[in-house]
C-alpha cells in the first residue's frame, strides 16, 4: 500500500489532536471541576444564594443597593459600599478613575448629549467621593466634611494661569456659576466660579486640602470596590450606620451592634485582609429572616 503523503499525515495528526484534546480540555476537565465544586463547595458554586420563604432574595457574594424607587436609601437598612455598576452583575468592574481625576466636566445648560439627553456633565473620582461622603454624613448625623472637599461636596480644586509663573487667574472648576468659589482667593487672585462650557485645561491644577481632619465617614462608605460588587462593608462603617437602623427600627442599638458582630468575617487565614460585615446577611437578620 503507497504511503499517504506527508501533508495528509500532519493533517490528521492535527484532527486527531484536536479531537482528544477536546475530549479532555472541554469535557471530561469542566465535567471534573463541576463536580468536585458541587461535592465540596455546593453553596459556592451553586451562587451562593440567600433564600427567605422559600424564595432567593440575593447572593451572599455579590453586593446589592438597598434602596427605594427614587434611588434613596431606606433608612431601615444597612446600606452597602458604592457600586460603579450600578450593582449590576453583567456590569461588574471598577470605574478605571485614578487618584489624579479630579476636575469636573461641568453640565453646559440646555446642550444635549450624542443621544440627544440633557447634558449631565461628568464627575471626577474626587467629586464622587465628595458626594458620597456629603450624602452619608447626612444620612448618619455625622460630618460628611473631608479633605480636598468643598462644603457643598464637589472636588476642591483650582485651575491657575498660567501654568508656571505669578498667577494671575483662579478657577474652582468644579463649582459652577453662580456657586461662591471655596476660596475666596488664591496667591491675591480673586477666584472665580467655573463656567459650563470654558476650557480650563491650559491651566494649573491645584487640589486644595481644606480644614478638614480625618473623615467620619469611612473610606468604603465613599469608594466602589474594584468588581463594584463587593457584599461586605468595614466594620467601621457598619458601626455609623447602627444608631440609624436602630432608632429607625426602634429597637436597642447594642442588639443591632450584636447583629453587626455574628455576621462579621474575620481575616482570611487570620492575617489576611480586614475584618467585614455581609449586608445581605445582617438586613436579613434585622427583618427575622436569618
Amino acid at each position: 500500500m503507497e504511503r499517504m503523503p506527508g501533508w495528509i499525515r500532519q493533517h490528521l495528526a492535527a484532527v486527531r489532536a484536536v479531537a482528544v484534546l477536546t475530549v479532555l480540555l472541554g469535557l471530561a476537565y469542566p465535567l471534573a471541576v463541576t463536580g468536585v465544586a458541587q461535592v465540596l463547595f455546593n453553596d459556592r458554586a451553586n451562587g451562593s444564594l440567600v433564600e427567605r420563604n422559600g424564595r432567593a432574595v440575593g447572593s451572599a457574594a455579590i453586593g446589592q443597593s438597598f434602596t427605594d424607587a427614587e434611588g434613596a436609601p431606606v433608612r431601615k437598612y444597612f446600606q452597602s459600599r458604592p457600586s460603579a455598576g450600578g450593582y449590576d452583575p453583567l456590569a461588574s468592574g471598577a470605574s478605571n478613575l485614578g487618584p489624579e481625576d479630579v476636575v469636573d466636566t461641568l453640565p453646559v445648560p440646555g446642550a444635549k448629549d450624542a443621544e440627544g439627553h440633557p447634558d449631565e456633565g461628568r464627575r471626577s473620582l474626587l467629586t464622587q467621593v465628595c458626594v458620597r461622603s456629603k450624602a452619608v454624613g447626612e444620612l448618619e448625623g455625622v460630618s460628611g466634611a473631608r479633605p480636598y472637599c468643598t462644603a457643598d461636596g464637589v472636588g476642591a480644586v483650582l485651575k491657575v494661569f498660567p501654568a508656571v509663573g505669578t498667577p494671575t487667574r483662579a478657577v474652582s472648576v468644579n463649582q459652577a456659576c453662580p456657586a461662591t468659589p471655596f476660596a475666596a482667593v488664591y496667591r491675591g487672585v480673586r477666584v472665580e466660579c467655573g463656567r459650563p462650557g470654558e476650557d480650563y485645561s491650559a491651566g494649573r491644577t491645584v487640589p486644595v486640602r481644606g480644614g478638614a481632619g480625618a473623615p467620619a465617614v469611612p473610606a468604603d462608605a465613599v469608594t466602589a470596590s474594584g468588581s463594584g460588587l463587593d457584599p461586605h462593608i468595614s466594620v467601621a462603617y457598619a458601626e455609623l450606620q447602627a444608631p440609624r437602623v436602630a432608632r429607625e427600627r426602634g429597637i436597642p442599638v447594642d442588639r443591632v451592634k450584636a447583629l453587626i458582630d455574628e455576621y462579621t468575617t474575620g481575616r482570611a487565614l487570620g492575617f489576611m485582609g480586614e475584618p467585614a460585615v455581609n449586608v445581605l446577611r445582617l438586613n436579613l437578620a434585622l427583618d427575622g429572616g436569618r
